[in-house]
């Protein structure tokens, strides 16, 4: 069984927060799609109990594209994007690594993630299991 560490985020202006469990190091996903890619998303998935929101329900903004399978929920006062339900994991949220407390990034293990080949990106995934 892998220890798990609490982790805290949110937005930027503080009204979206939440804690996150996940080990230590965190290892997250770099994917190329156009809207990672735009925004510099970096993915901590967790599954929805290892995922707790504090506050600011009332303050997300839904937005869908192209399946519309992923909900990428925004804070509508900041536009910040800290946490979605990514269509990979419909039973779990997708953490923006960069929205969370006191973690440098270069303690970070990153792992490309190529969207143009989703399905041989996800079989390496299940390979480590990730």
């Amino acid at each position: 069984m892998t220890e798990l560490t609490a982790y805290s985020g949110g937005c930027h202006c503080g009204r979206v927060r939440f804690e996150v469990d996940a080990s230590t190091p965190l290892h997250v996903l770099a994917c190329n799609c156009s809207i990672c890619r735009m925004t510099g998303f970096l993915h901590l998935i967790v599954s929805a109990d290892q995922f707790r929101l504090l506050r600011g329900n009332d303050a997300l903004v839904d937005y869908r594209f192209n399946t519309g399978a992923a909900r990428h929920l925004f804070c509508g006062h900041c536009g910040i994007k800290s946490f979605y339900v990514p269509r990979s994991h419909p039973d779990g949220y997708s953490v923006n690594a960069r929205c969370l407390d006191g973690v440098s990034l270069d303690a970070l293990r990153v792992t490309p993630f190529d969207d143009g080949d989703r399905k041989a990106s996800m079989a390496a995934l299940a390979r480590h299991g990730l």
